[in-house]
């Protein structure tokens, strides 16, 4: 939900079963069509503990401080304004909600001292986020500084620091279901799940147990119910030791799909527009796999409008998939790593919906620094990730938007 926006929203809740109904907007600034379409070109094994007993998904209400969203940036002018490029097709009654979605995240190594100063250290990211009415990227990372490390070659924690700094930069909800939010066992896990609960930004895809870690965030836009659910389909390490059941916290999965199915079912009766973030997929592959593709058609089946994921730590192609709107990867978004073109080249995937159907969708590239956050590269570079973005849709089945 925008922090600039003139009419404030208040309640954001998580319960049982929703769904999302969001619209994403064009970025701040004056903007010019390019003859490409749909994108934006900027132009500058510890044991577990399990609970006694079922704990049931309560609703969770955004502290106050959130509630006043700023208005939506539409201004003429500046030569720093993004350069947007993009299709649409005919729009529906009720005026348009906007959705911004970012990749994988975390605060890990050279990334840490961001969070000394978290209500600016994301402020590069402000222009594509906080303008939209929601916002959502991946956090990837437990968020803890006690528990046992997992048997993994790569562990990753942060504090609860960085659900500040995220707030900050515009994001309004996250998704944990990923293969680090359980990197230090079941005592990381108690103090992920403490911090959940303090957050000041819905977390979703883990809980203390299955109803909680498949309950969407349902949030109020424009007179709207916009609901959120996360999942993975990786069957690592977490998926293996750390699934959510019916007494034991974790995360939710999503392999096979049929628990989240039900979800979004449950979701699609309750809210207006529901989307699906998950992680999946093969790392450093261009091209979706099977799987993937196999849980998108089933999630648009059973009602949810916007799929998008991350994991492969590069982006994959997105379009249209019927009447619901999937991309495959978002790649990385606020990371450490510089092994590649491909691994720091990101960006915010922008969409705008009129009731259920992305009516708009909008990529803006942008490039990871060495400090991990990512910011808009040289037109030329831009122009040149913009059209490889729009080609990685070529082996992904989906039609353009």
């Amino acid at each position: 939900m925008s922090r600039s926006r003139s009419s404030g929203r208040s309640l954001v809740a998580v319960v049982g079963a929703g769904c999302l109904a969001v619209t994403v907007l064009g970025l701040p600034g004056s903007a010019a069509r390019l003859d490409t379409a749909d994108a934006a070109v900027p132009a500058a094994p510890s044991a577990r503990v399990a609970p006694a007993a079922p704990v049931a998904p309560a609703a969770r209400v955004a502290p106050a401080a959130r509630a006043a969203p700023k208005a939506q940036s539409s201004g003429s002018g500046a030569d720093t304004a993004p350069v947007a490029a993009g299709g649409s097709v005919g729009g529906g009654a009720g005026g348009p909600i906007t959705l911004a979605f970012g990749g994988d995240v975390h605060f890990e190594a050279h990334l840490a001292p961001l969070l000394r100063h978290p209500g600016d250290a994301l402020a590069a990211l402000r222009p594509y986020l906080a303008t939209a009415d929601v916002a959502m990227v991946n956090l990837e990372t437990s968020i803890t500084s006690r528990g046992t490390a997992q048997p993994k070659e790569f562990r990753f924690r942060t504090s609860p620091v960085a659900l500040r700094a995220l707030s900050a930069a515009g994001v309004d909800v996250v998704t944990m279901a990923n293969n680090h939010a359980v990197d230090y066992g079941s005592v990381g896990l108690a103090d992920t799940l403490a911090a959940r609960r303090a957050s000041p930004i819905p977390i979703v895809g883990i809980g203390a147990n299955e109803a909680d870690a498949y309950a969407p965030a349902i949030l109020p836009v424009k007179g709207r119910r916009v609901a959120v659910l996360g999942a993975s389909q990786l069957m690592d390490w977490t998926l293996s030791h750390f699934a959510a059941t019916a007494r034991s916290p974790g995360i939710a999965g999503a392999r096979p799909a049929d628990r989240l199915v039900r979800a979004v079912r449950e979701a699609r009766a309750r809210a207006d527009v529901v989307v699906v973030y998950l992680h999946w997929g093969t790392e450093r592959m261009a091209c979706p796999e099977a799987a993937q593709r196999q849980a998108a058609r089933d999630l648009a089946a059973a009602g949810a409008d916007v799929v998008v994921g991350a994991h492969p730590h590069v982006t994959q192609g997105a379009g249209r998939l019927g009447s619901a709107f999937v991309d495959y990867s978002l790649g990385n978004f606020v990371w450490y790593s510089r092994g590649s073109e491909a691994a720091i080249s990101t960006g915010v995937l922008t969409l705008t919906l009129h009731g259920r159907r992305v009516t708009t969708s909008r990529w803006t590239p942008l490039r990871i620094g060495a400090d991990g956050v990512p910011r808009p590269p040289a037109t030329a570079t831009a122009r040149r990730m913009l059209t490889s973005w729009q080609q990685s849709r070529g082996c992904t089945g989906l039609t353009p938007p």
